[in-house]
């Protein structure tokens, strides 16, 4: 049985790559993983209660799996909420903001690493992949800003390069690689469209259809590694 898995169903890229999946009939079934339950699942689509911010609800929906994964994305991640947004200057951070953005972008999707790579088939062919970003590329980085949102993606790059490099070990087959989706027009980057091109601001649908596209065609000697919505490759 081919099992898809999307954890973080409920965010605009997570509900595009749900709906996509379903969609492309190649999985027998697809499990929607999110804080609480999409309003609009699509058919045959299964909800697993998770949150990414609570060890033990990680675990627990690990518990839930019954059939070996064929594709699980991990797209979640935070950039401003109630509590603050992106970081100008050394003088605007925050111990408990770099907490909090860590705990979301790179803590949470590394447990979810822990506990799903081991139910990864291990006999056929298979992918895991975090959703990451361009601007957590170190070498990238020649705009300065962001302190907290960089630095908690530049650590998921490597948690999932060295998860990579572990797996290449126990499941020869499977593919381990951070995503950048591109400039997605949901919440997570409405206030900071302003200046983007039209035809580089993205829908959902749209970034999750490249991002399948490039799962798609990623071997296992390119794991490890963090590529773009059009399959070019980011240096970390």
């Amino acid at each position: 049985m081919t099992t898809a898995m999307v954890i973080g169903a409920n965010g605009g890229i997570g509900a595009a790559l749900t709906a996509a999946l379903a969609a492309s009939g190649r999985y027998a079934r697809v499990i929607a993983a999110a804080r609480r339950e999409p309003d609009a699942l699509p058919v045959g689509v299964d909800y697993h209660p998770i949150d990414l911010a609570d060890p033990a609800s990680i675990k627990a929906a690990a518990t839930r799996i019954d059939t070996p994964l064929t594709r699980v994305i991990v797209a979640t991640g935070i950039l401003h909420d109630e509590t603050g947004g992106p970081e100008r200057s050394l003088r605007d951070l925050d111990a408990d903001r770099l907490a909090h953005l860590f705990a979301i972008n790179t803590i949470g999707p590394a447990l979810a690493l822990k506990y799903f790579a081991p139910l990864l088939a291990k006999d056929a062919p298979s992918t895991i992949a975090c959703i990451s970003a361009r601007v957590g590329s170190i070498s990238d980085n020649r705009l300065g800003g962001w302190y907290g949102y960089r630095a908690s993606k530049a650590a998921l790059n490597q948690i999932v390069r060295t998860a990579a490099i572990e797996l290449a070990r126990s499941h020869r087959q499977t593919v381990c690689v951070a995503l950048h989706p591109g400039t997605v027009d949901t919440g997570l980057s409405k206030p900071f469209q302003r200046g983007v091109p039209a035809e580089k601001l993205f829908t959902p649908a749209y970034s999750a259809e490249r991002l399948l596209a490039v799962l798609d065609g990623l071997t296992p000697a390119q794991s490890g590694r963090i590529f773009a919505w059009d399959g070019a490759e980011i240096a970390p």
